[in-house]
Protein backbone atom coordinates (compact mmCIF):
# COMPACT_ATOMS: atom_id res chain seq x y z
CA UNK A 1 0.00 0.00 0.00
CA UNK A 2 1.64 3.43 -0.64
CA UNK A 3 0.97 5.94 1.41
CA UNK A 4 0.33 8.73 -0.77
CA UNK A 5 -2.68 6.51 -2.82
CA UNK A 6 -5.51 8.56 -3.13
CA UNK A 7 -7.79 5.81 -3.50
CA UNK A 8 -6.64 3.77 -0.26
CA UNK A 9 -6.77 7.85 1.44
CA UNK A 10 -10.23 8.03 -0.44
CA UNK A 11 -11.14 3.92 1.38
CA UNK A 12 -9.87 5.61 4.27
CA UNK A 13 -12.35 8.90 4.47
CA UNK A 14 -15.17 6.65 3.07
CA UNK A 15 -15.23 4.02 5.80
CA UNK A 16 -15.28 6.54 8.88
CA UNK A 17 -18.07 8.68 7.37
CA UNK A 18 -20.25 5.41 7.00
CA UNK A 19 -21.36 5.83 10.70
CA UNK A 20 -21.29 9.19 11.37
CA UNK A 21 -22.77 9.47 14.39
CA UNK A 22 -20.49 6.43 15.88
CA UNK A 23 -16.96 8.25 14.55
CA UNK A 24 -18.21 11.81 15.90
CA UNK A 25 -18.89 10.56 19.31
CA UNK A 26 -15.71 8.04 18.77
CA UNK A 27 -13.26 11.18 17.73
CA UNK A 28 -14.96 13.90 20.10
CA UNK A 29 -13.41 11.81 23.15
CA UNK A 30 -9.67 12.49 21.25
CA UNK A 31 -10.93 16.09 20.94
CA UNK A 32 -12.20 16.71 24.07
CA UNK A 33 -8.94 15.56 25.71
CA UNK A 34 -6.60 17.82 23.44
CA UNK A 35 -8.69 20.53 24.02
CA UNK A 36 -8.65 20.53 27.71
CA UNK A 37 -5.33 19.91 27.56
CA UNK A 38 -3.64 22.92 25.71
CA UNK A 39 -6.46 24.91 27.18
CA UNK A 40 -5.40 24.61 30.62
CA UNK A 41 -1.48 24.61 29.75
CA UNK A 42 -2.08 27.64 28.06
CA UNK A 43 -4.46 29.35 30.94
CA UNK A 44 -1.87 28.05 33.55
CA UNK A 45 0.62 29.53 31.81
CA UNK A 46 -0.88 33.17 31.25
CA UNK A 47 -1.73 33.08 34.82
CA UNK A 48 2.00 32.18 35.90
CA UNK A 49 3.01 35.25 33.57
CA UNK A 50 0.16 37.17 35.18
CA UNK A 51 1.78 36.73 38.69
CA UNK A 52 5.57 36.63 37.00
CA UNK A 53 4.88 40.34 35.47
CA UNK A 54 3.46 41.59 39.37
CA UNK A 55 6.54 40.04 40.98
CA UNK A 56 8.51 41.37 37.85
CA UNK A 57 11.74 43.98 39.52
CA UNK A 58 11.57 42.67 42.78
CA UNK A 59 14.64 40.97 44.31
CA UNK A 60 13.37 37.29 44.65
CA UNK A 61 15.97 36.80 47.29
CA UNK A 62 14.91 39.79 49.93
CA UNK A 63 13.63 39.87 53.14
CA UNK A 64 12.28 42.31 55.47
CA UNK A 65 12.53 43.14 59.27
CA UNK A 66 10.37 45.27 61.68
CA UNK A 67 10.56 46.14 65.48
CA UNK A 68 7.60 44.92 67.18
CA UNK A 69 6.18 44.08 70.87
CA UNK A 70 8.25 41.73 72.87
CA UNK A 71 6.51 38.91 74.32
CA UNK A 72 8.61 37.98 77.11
CA UNK A 73 10.79 39.70 79.73
CA UNK A 74 14.63 40.13 79.41
CA UNK A 75 17.63 41.67 81.75
CA UNK A 76 15.18 43.81 83.40
CA UNK A 77 12.65 44.69 80.73
CA UNK A 78 9.25 43.86 80.83
CA UNK A 79 6.67 41.73 78.66
CA UNK A 80 5.27 43.99 76.18
CA UNK A 81 7.88 46.61 75.37
CA UNK A 82 7.96 47.81 71.98
CA UNK A 83 10.88 49.02 70.04
CA UNK A 84 12.43 50.02 66.76
CA UNK A 85 15.01 49.36 64.59
CA UNK A 86 17.32 51.92 64.36
CA UNK A 87 19.80 53.72 61.62
CA UNK A 88 23.05 52.15 63.45
CA UNK A 89 21.66 48.98 62.81
CA UNK A 90 22.02 49.44 59.02
CA UNK A 91 25.30 49.45 58.90
CA UNK A 92 25.68 47.22 61.67
CA UNK A 93 24.12 44.28 60.12
CA UNK A 94 25.53 44.91 56.64
CA UNK A 95 29.29 44.98 58.78
CA UNK A 96 29.00 42.01 61.15
CA UNK A 97 26.42 39.79 58.00
CA UNK A 98 28.89 39.40 55.00
CA UNK A 99 26.17 37.35 53.06
CA UNK A 100 24.41 40.28 52.55
CA UNK A 101 24.20 42.37 49.51
CA UNK A 102 21.87 45.42 50.17
CA UNK A 103 20.74 46.66 53.26
CA UNK A 104 18.75 49.77 53.60
CA UNK A 105 16.51 51.32 55.72
CA UNK A 106 12.47 52.68 54.82
CA UNK A 107 10.34 55.30 56.65
CA UNK A 108 6.59 54.60 55.78
CA UNK A 109 3.60 57.28 56.69
CA UNK A 110 -0.33 56.14 56.03
CA UNK A 111 -3.36 58.09 55.65
CA UNK A 112 -1.83 61.83 54.19
CA UNK A 113 -3.25 63.35 51.44
CA UNK A 114 -1.64 64.55 48.38
CA UNK A 115 -2.95 67.87 46.77
CA UNK A 116 -2.29 69.94 43.93
CA UNK A 117 -5.02 72.71 43.68
CA UNK A 118 -8.57 71.51 44.14
CA UNK A 119 -7.55 68.04 43.57
CA UNK A 120 -6.49 65.59 46.59
CA UNK A 121 -5.72 61.83 46.91
CA UNK A 122 -5.21 59.84 49.92
CA UNK A 123 -1.43 58.56 49.99
CA UNK A 124 1.13 56.44 51.14
CA UNK A 125 4.61 58.18 51.80
CA UNK A 126 8.01 56.24 51.70
CA UNK A 127 11.28 57.57 52.69
CA UNK A 128 13.98 55.43 50.61
CA UNK A 129 17.49 55.47 50.08
CA UNK A 130 19.10 54.83 46.17
CA UNK A 131 19.97 51.39 46.55
CA UNK A 132 16.32 50.20 47.66
CA UNK A 133 15.30 50.57 43.75
CA UNK A 134 18.10 47.21 43.72
CA UNK A 135 15.16 45.58 46.52
CA UNK A 136 12.52 47.10 44.32
CA UNK A 137 12.28 48.12 40.97
CA UNK A 138 9.98 50.86 40.65
CA UNK A 139 9.90 50.51 36.54
CA UNK A 140 10.37 54.47 36.13
CA UNK A 141 7.43 55.40 33.51
CA UNK A 142 8.97 59.07 33.41
CA UNK A 143 11.75 60.65 34.51
CA UNK A 144 14.25 59.32 36.73
CA UNK A 145 14.31 57.63 40.12
CA UNK A 146 15.39 58.59 43.64
CA UNK A 147 19.60 59.27 43.91
CA UNK A 148 22.03 59.48 46.20
CA UNK A 149 22.39 63.40 45.87
CA UNK A 150 18.63 63.49 46.28
CA UNK A 151 19.05 61.70 49.97
CA UNK A 152 22.48 63.77 51.02
CA UNK A 153 20.99 66.86 49.94
CA UNK A 154 17.72 66.58 51.28
CA UNK A 155 16.14 67.68 48.48
CA UNK A 156 11.95 67.93 48.52
CA UNK A 157 11.63 65.71 45.49
CA UNK A 158 9.50 62.64 44.78
CA UNK A 159 8.57 59.70 42.85
CA UNK A 160 4.85 59.26 42.41
CA UNK A 161 2.53 56.17 41.54
CA UNK A 162 0.18 56.30 38.26
CA UNK A 163 -2.70 56.78 40.02
CA UNK A 164 -1.45 59.43 42.03
CA UNK A 165 -0.85 61.58 38.33
CA UNK A 166 -4.13 60.33 37.55
CA UNK A 167 -6.05 62.10 40.47
CA UNK A 168 -3.77 65.16 40.84
CA UNK A 169 -3.20 66.26 36.75
CA UNK A 170 -7.12 64.98 35.55
CA UNK A 171 -6.05 67.17 32.28
CA UNK A 172 -3.00 65.66 31.30
CA UNK A 173 -2.77 62.72 28.82
CA UNK A 174 -1.60 59.23 29.40
CA UNK A 175 1.34 59.36 28.19
CA UNK A 176 2.08 63.13 29.16
CA UNK A 177 5.11 63.74 31.72
CA UNK A 178 4.23 65.38 35.44
CA UNK A 179 7.95 65.87 36.04
CA UNK A 180 8.74 69.41 37.17
CA UNK A 181 5.30 69.92 38.41
CA UNK A 182 4.91 70.35 42.05
CA UNK A 183 2.08 68.20 44.58
CA UNK A 184 1.66 69.20 48.16
CA UNK A 185 2.15 66.73 51.28
CA UNK A 186 0.94 67.68 54.91
CA UNK A 187 1.77 71.09 54.22
CA UNK A 188 5.31 70.71 52.47
CA UNK A 189 5.52 70.84 48.56
CA UNK A 190 7.65 68.35 46.93
CA UNK A 191 8.85 68.55 42.90
CA UNK A 192 7.76 65.54 40.41
CA UNK A 193 11.16 63.75 39.87
CA UNK A 194 9.50 60.61 38.48
CA UNK A 195 6.65 58.20 37.72
CA UNK A 196 6.62 54.68 39.39
CA UNK A 197 5.15 52.30 36.31
CA UNK A 198 4.52 49.64 38.49
CA UNK A 199 1.16 48.15 39.34
CA UNK A 200 -0.83 46.93 42.44
CA UNK A 201 -0.68 43.47 42.99
CA UNK A 202 2.58 40.78 43.73
CA UNK A 203 4.36 42.18 46.38
CA UNK A 204 3.99 45.94 47.55
CA UNK A 205 5.96 47.11 50.71
CA UNK A 206 5.14 50.30 52.33
CA UNK A 207 1.61 50.42 50.37
CA UNK A 208 0.10 50.32 47.27
CA UNK A 209 2.53 51.05 44.62
CA UNK A 210 0.09 53.05 42.38
CA UNK A 211 -1.16 55.34 45.56
CA UNK A 212 2.46 55.85 47.37
CA UNK A 213 4.53 58.74 46.96
CA UNK A 214 8.70 57.93 47.54
CA UNK A 215 11.04 60.49 49.26
CA UNK A 216 14.53 60.06 49.88
CA UNK A 217 14.82 58.56 53.10
CA UNK A 218 16.81 62.15 54.68
CA UNK A 219 14.02 64.15 53.61
CA UNK A 220 11.12 62.08 54.89
CA UNK A 221 13.99 61.76 58.28
CA UNK A 222 14.01 65.70 59.10
CA UNK A 223 10.29 65.98 57.61
CA UNK A 224 8.58 64.00 59.78
CA UNK A 225 11.19 64.40 62.62
CA UNK A 226 11.36 60.87 62.79
CA UNK A 227 15.32 60.67 64.49
CA UNK A 228 17.30 57.54 64.54
CA UNK A 229 14.28 55.47 63.97
CA UNK A 230 13.33 52.75 61.23
CA UNK A 231 10.37 51.49 60.58
CA UNK A 232 11.47 47.97 58.01
CA UNK A 233 14.95 47.75 57.74
CA UNK A 234 15.33 46.18 53.71
CA UNK A 235 18.00 42.91 52.76
CA UNK A 236 18.92 41.36 50.10
CA UNK A 237 21.37 38.28 49.97
CA UNK A 238 23.52 37.12 47.83
CA UNK A 239 22.26 34.37 45.28
CA UNK A 240 24.51 31.65 46.46
CA UNK A 241 22.83 32.21 50.22
CA UNK A 242 19.25 31.46 50.96
CA UNK A 243 17.25 34.73 52.80
CA UNK A 244 16.01 32.55 55.51
CA UNK A 245 19.60 31.82 56.94
CA UNK A 246 20.47 35.47 56.62
CA UNK A 247 17.47 36.61 57.72
CA UNK A 248 17.77 34.65 60.75
CA UNK A 249 21.25 35.85 62.00
CA UNK A 250 20.04 39.50 61.21
CA UNK A 251 17.02 38.62 63.56
CA UNK A 252 19.46 37.45 66.16
CA UNK A 253 22.16 40.24 65.84
CA UNK A 254 19.02 42.75 66.58
CA UNK A 255 17.76 40.95 69.39
CA UNK A 256 21.42 41.09 71.18
CA UNK A 257 21.62 44.52 70.72
CA UNK A 258 18.41 45.94 71.39
CA UNK A 259 18.38 43.06 74.83
CA UNK A 260 15.51 40.88 73.06
CA UNK A 261 15.00 37.48 74.42
CA UNK A 262 16.98 35.00 72.11
CA UNK A 263 13.80 32.89 72.42
CA UNK A 264 11.37 35.70 71.51
CA UNK A 265 9.14 34.91 67.93
CA UNK A 266 6.70 37.76 68.32
CA UNK A 267 9.75 40.81 68.49
CA UNK A 268 10.43 41.27 65.27
CA UNK A 269 8.06 40.74 62.51
CA UNK A 270 10.14 38.95 59.12
CA UNK A 271 8.92 38.86 55.60
CA UNK A 272 10.51 36.69 53.73
CA UNK A 273 9.97 36.50 50.27
CA UNK A 274 12.68 34.03 48.43
CA UNK A 275 9.75 31.76 50.20
CA UNK A 276 6.88 33.37 48.44
CA UNK A 277 9.04 33.29 45.54
CA UNK A 278 9.22 29.35 45.91
CA UNK A 279 5.31 28.78 47.33
CA UNK A 280 4.54 30.24 43.97
CA UNK A 281 6.95 28.15 41.64
CA UNK A 282 5.92 25.06 43.54
CA UNK A 283 1.72 25.76 43.00
CA UNK A 284 2.45 26.23 39.47
CA UNK A 285 4.43 23.52 38.73
CA UNK A 286 1.87 21.26 40.79
CA UNK A 287 -0.78 22.91 38.35
CA UNK A 288 1.35 22.14 35.35
CA UNK A 289 1.59 18.13 37.12
CA UNK A 290 -2.20 18.13 37.64
CA UNK A 291 -2.98 19.45 34.13
CA UNK A 292 -0.50 16.74 32.18
CA UNK A 293 -2.56 14.03 34.00
CA UNK A 294 -5.72 15.21 33.41
CA UNK A 295 -5.36 16.12 29.70
CA UNK A 296 -3.21 12.51 29.61
CA UNK A 297 -5.94 10.55 30.95
CA UNK A 298 -8.40 11.91 29.13
CA UNK A 299 -6.55 11.55 26.17
CA UNK A 300 -5.94 7.62 26.78
CA UNK A 301 -9.23 7.69 27.74
CA UNK A 302 -10.34 8.50 23.99
CA UNK A 303 -7.68 6.34 22.20
CA UNK A 304 -9.14 3.48 24.17
CA UNK A 305 -12.93 4.43 22.37
CA UNK A 306 -11.14 4.70 19.29
CA UNK A 307 -9.24 1.13 19.90
CA UNK A 308 -12.81 0.00 20.68
CA UNK A 309 -14.91 1.45 17.79
CA UNK A 310 -11.82 -0.33 15.11
CA UNK A 311 -12.23 -3.48 16.61
CA UNK A 312 -16.11 -3.07 16.05
CA UNK A 313 -15.02 -1.95 12.63
CA UNK A 314 -13.05 -4.89 11.69
CA UNK A 315 -15.62 -6.94 12.90
CA UNK A 316 -18.42 -5.83 10.50
CA UNK A 317 -15.77 -5.48 7.62
CA UNK A 318 -14.57 -9.34 8.42
CA UNK A 319 -16.21 -10.44 4.73
CA UNK A 320 -14.52 -7.42 2.83
CA UNK A 321 -11.40 -8.16 4.70
CA UNK A 322 -11.68 -12.31 3.92
CA UNK A 323 -12.08 -11.04 0.58
CA UNK A 324 -8.97 -8.72 0.40
CA UNK A 325 -7.38 -12.00 1.44
CA UNK A 326 -8.08 -14.00 -1.15
CA UNK A 327 -7.52 -11.54 -3.93
CA UNK A 328 -3.44 -10.92 -2.88
CA UNK A 329 -3.97 -8.66 0.06
CA UNK A 330 -1.53 -8.85 2.57
CA UNK A 331 -1.02 -9.16 6.08
CA UNK A 332 0.60 -5.95 5.73
CA UNK A 333 -1.65 -4.28 3.91
CA UNK A 334 -4.34 -5.29 5.88
CA UNK A 335 -2.40 -3.82 8.97
CA UNK A 336 -1.44 -0.69 6.96
CA UNK A 337 -5.54 -0.07 6.16
CA UNK A 338 -6.33 -0.06 9.99
CA UNK A 339 -3.63 1.78 11.45
CA UNK A 340 -4.23 4.59 8.76
CA UNK A 341 -8.18 4.79 9.99
CA UNK A 342 -7.40 4.64 13.31
CA UNK A 343 -4.30 7.84 12.69
CA UNK A 344 -6.62 9.71 10.43
CA UNK A 345 -9.56 9.93 13.10
CA UNK A 346 -7.28 10.54 16.08
CA UNK A 347 -5.10 13.01 14.05
CA UNK A 348 -8.12 14.85 12.90
CA UNK A 349 -10.21 15.20 16.17
CA UNK A 350 -6.88 15.74 17.94
CA UNK A 351 -5.37 19.16 15.61
CA UNK A 352 -9.30 20.45 16.09
CA UNK A 353 -9.11 20.05 19.51
CA UNK A 354 -5.59 22.16 19.39
CA UNK A 355 -7.21 24.70 16.71
CA UNK A 356 -10.21 25.31 18.89
CA UNK A 357 -7.96 25.57 22.19
CA UNK A 358 -5.40 28.10 20.62
CA UNK A 359 -8.32 30.24 19.33
CA UNK A 360 -9.87 30.67 22.20
CA UNK A 361 -6.50 31.17 23.99
CA UNK A 362 -5.56 34.09 21.02
CA UNK A 363 -8.71 36.01 22.11
CA UNK A 364 -7.80 35.77 25.23
CA UNK A 365 -4.61 37.00 25.39
CA UNK A 366 -6.35 40.32 23.24
CA UNK A 367 -9.41 40.47 25.39
CA UNK A 368 -6.77 40.84 28.27
CA UNK A 369 -4.20 42.20 27.46
CA UNK A 370 -4.59 45.51 29.28
CA UNK A 371 -5.65 43.98 32.36
CA UNK A 372 -2.83 41.50 32.37
CA UNK A 373 0.05 43.22 31.46
CA UNK A 374 0.56 41.31 28.18
CA UNK A 375 0.75 38.05 30.08
CA UNK A 376 0.94 35.02 27.32
CA UNK A 377 -1.41 32.36 27.13
CA UNK A 378 0.03 31.17 24.00
CA UNK A 379 1.15 27.66 23.87
CA UNK A 380 4.62 27.30 22.28
CA UNK A 381 5.14 26.11 18.83
CA UNK A 382 7.40 23.01 20.43
CA UNK A 383 4.06 22.42 22.51
CA UNK A 384 2.42 22.16 19.56
CA UNK A 385 4.41 19.49 17.86
CA UNK A 386 4.62 17.71 20.58
CA UNK A 387 0.81 17.37 20.71
CA UNK A 388 0.43 16.83 17.17
CA UNK A 389 3.00 13.81 17.55
CA UNK A 390 1.24 12.41 20.28
CA UNK A 391 -1.85 12.30 18.42
CA UNK A 392 -0.41 10.25 16.20
CA UNK A 393 1.46 7.75 18.63
CA UNK A 394 -2.19 7.64 20.40
CA UNK A 395 -3.49 7.05 16.85
CA UNK A 396 -1.27 3.98 15.79
CA UNK A 397 -1.68 2.43 19.42
CA UNK A 398 -5.27 2.79 19.36
CA UNK A 399 -5.24 1.04 16.14
CA UNK A 400 -2.91 -1.74 16.89
CA UNK A 401 -5.22 -4.44 18.50
CA UNK A 402 -7.83 -4.25 15.97
CA UNK A 403 -4.96 -4.15 13.22
CA UNK A 404 -3.63 -7.31 14.12
CA UNK A 405 -6.95 -8.83 15.09
CA UNK A 406 -7.46 -7.73 11.25
CA UNK A 407 -4.51 -9.34 10.05
CA UNK A 408 -5.59 -12.67 11.69
CA UNK A 409 -8.59 -13.19 9.23
CA UNK A 410 -8.19 -15.61 6.88
CA UNK A 411 -10.22 -15.79 3.50
CA UNK A 412 -11.68 -19.58 5.08
CA UNK A 413 -13.19 -18.18 8.05
CA UNK A 414 -14.75 -14.77 6.18
CA UNK A 415 -16.80 -17.14 4.13
CA UNK A 416 -17.90 -18.99 7.53
CA UNK A 417 -18.78 -15.23 9.03
CA UNK A 418 -21.11 -14.41 6.09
Amino acid sequence: MKLLDSDQWEEVFDSLTKNKTRTFLTAFGIFWGIFMLILLMGGGKGLENMLGNNFAGFASNSGFLIGGQTSMPYKGFREGRFWSIELEDVERVKNCIPEIEICTPMLTKWGSYAVRDNHSIRVSISGQRSDYSQVDNPKIKFGRDLNDVDNIQRRKVCVVGTRVVEELFPKLGKDEDPCGRYIQLDSVYYRIIGVSGKKNGGINIGGNAETTVRLPYSTMQQTYNRGSDVDILCLTAYSQYKMSDVQSRAETLLKRVHLIHPDDTQAVIKVNTEAIFNMVETLFSGVSILVWMIGLGTLFAGAIGVSNIMIVTVKERTTEIGIRRAIGATPRDILLMVMSESVVLTLLAGMSGITMAVLILQAMEVGLSEDTQNAQFQITFALAVGAASLLALLGIVAGLVPAFRAMKIKPVDAMREE
